[in-house]
């Protein structure tokens, strides 16, 4: 059949991730410049309820990591999702998820390239963002061009620095908040200061959703890395039931002490500067915990765009070798790592560089963006689950290793409320640059698929298996 031909053109990489590792690589990719940084626009919208969009956020991406688990143990690949796209709905879906996700992501890093430099201005105000931004992308270029082993490697320890800085920052908040260790305690009166716990209604719940979404981008990551675990039939479930329960928890706690500390007039902002867990130590007084605590965020946004790159370097590979794309995308070099592809998906690093030098939100415009194709590739998992679940039957023997609860209620819900950010963001004059940007997007790569199909390099579907009702 014509899906065992899929999967087999995109063997080659070397299957040398361990479950640990899979799962400290989850974790690195989704807590990155999305919470350390971006969560200053989602308090600046909701305030002390930023909560409560989390908790939204952090459940449409629970119904996302299980839909797509699901489907990565069966068919472990590093086009993962761009993989079942296409075969479970059609190549065009494939070619479009594959293709957006590349260009989000890609976006994505030069936003964190960019924060990156935001960050190093805390010690170094008199060097220019850019510089910062070429100088990191370089660095992160060389670890990603390494072996998978090592990139595994250097990706646990940068995610092992956030979990210990996250679970510190929790406990000094508990004791600001409680009054432990012998300080005066902070309590909840910022929870009811400054118009209430619910300021801006309903509607700063539901913006600040858009910002906490965008904060958990990256747990995808799992399902990629699968096409490289050793035993992805075990480490895959392992490592994602791991990761979503320890995200769960580090983003609400973490955001609750925020608000808790921090009036949240003072750590919110439309346009981001610092971090407002910077700020958080910055209010006690203790400037060198904040400095450290800067450290650990500028880790964090470093394993963000490690992460990234690697996400978007499969996806070129996946799409190379599908015909999609130039075939030098494909090539492994000796260590078994798609190099060229690496080298290309770094474009955004530069990107990024330049309009920084012009555009002082640059890091807002660009997430902007990149929430646009995050949350379409999102929906396209969803349905393409949808679409896996009537038909894996015909193909695949036995109980499925991992099985996503109250199916297909949740995958509906999940896709019902990405379709309503992506429609808050088309009337938001915050946000609505993306649709300007992403509408075209679309358009584009629909127009590429066309051309494509009609000079024959895109292979079709004859196998009954995508025909059948």
């Amino acid at each position: 059949m014509r899906n065992e031909k899929v999967l087999e053109r995109e063997e080659g990489l070397n299957r040398s991730l361990t479950s640990k590792q899979l799962t400290m690589i989850g974790i690195g990719g989704a807590i990155g410049t999305g919470l350390f940084m971006g969560s200053g626009i989602a308090i600046g919208y909701a305030g002390p309820s930023v909560i409560f969009s989390f908790i939204i956020a952090a459940f449409i991406a629970v119904i996302m990591m299980f839909s797509l688990s699901e489907m990565a143990v069966v068919h472990p690949t590093a086009g993962s999702f761009g993989t079942y796209a296409e075969m479970y709905l059609n190549p065009w879906a494939g070619f479009l998820i594959r293709y957006t996700y590349w260009a989000a992501q890609v976006i994505a890093i030069g936003g964190e390239a960019v924060a990156v430099g935001l960050y190093m201005q805390y010690w170094f105000p008199e060097i220019p963002v850019w510089l910062w931004t070429l100088g990191f992308g370089a660095a992160i270029v060389l670890i990603n061009s390494r072996s998978v082993s090592k990139f595994g490697q250097i990706e646990y320890w940068f995610a092992m620095i956030k979990v210990i800085a996250i679970i510190l920052f929790i406990i000094f908040g508990i004791s600001a908040v409680f009054g432990i260790f012998h300080s005066d305690a902070v309590g909840f009166h910022n929870y009811t200061d400054n118009k209430g716990f619910i300021p801006n209604g309903f509607k700063g719940i539901w913006m600040a959703v858009l910002m906490a979404i965008f904060s958990f981008y990256g747990v995808e990551i799992v399902a990629v890395t699968a096409g490289e675990s050793k035993d992805p039939q075990k480490a895959v479930p392992k490592a994602m039931k791991t990761m979503v329960l320890r995200l769960f928890l580090f983003y609400i706690l973490s955001l609750a002490i925020i608000v808790a500390v921090v009036p949240w007039t003072a750590a919110g902002a439309h346009e981001v500067a610092g971090s407002p867990f910077v700020k958080v130590f910055e209010s006690s007084g203790i400037h060198y915990a904040a400095g450290i605590m800067n450290f650990v965020i500028l880790t964090a946004a470093l394993s963000s765009m490690n992460t990234n790159l690697y996400l978007t370097s499969r996806m070129l590979f996946s799409l190379s070798r599908g015909n999609y794309a130039p075939k030098s995308l494909g090539k492994l070099s000796k260590n078994g790592t798609p190099v060229t592809a690496i080298l290309i998906s770094s474009v955004g690093v530069i990107i990024a560089s330049i309009l920084s030098l012009y555009y002082p939100d640059t890091f807002n415009k660009l997430f902007g963006i990149a929430i646009f194709g995050g949350i379409l590739v999102w929906i396209i998992i969803l349905v393409s689950h949808l679409r896996f679940r009537k038909t894996v039957h015909l193909h695949f023997e036995g109980p499925l290793p991992i099985k996503a609860p109250l199916f297909p209620i949740l995958q509906w819900v999940g896709i019902l409320l990405l379709s309503g950010i992506l429609l808050t963001m088309a009337f938001s004059p915050d946000w609505n640059s993306a649709w300007k940007i992403g509408i075209p997007w679309v358009i584009l790569v629909s127009l590429g698929y066309l051309i494509q199909k009609k000079n024959k390099k895109v292979p079709q579907n004859k196998d009954p298996f995508f025909n059948s009702n």
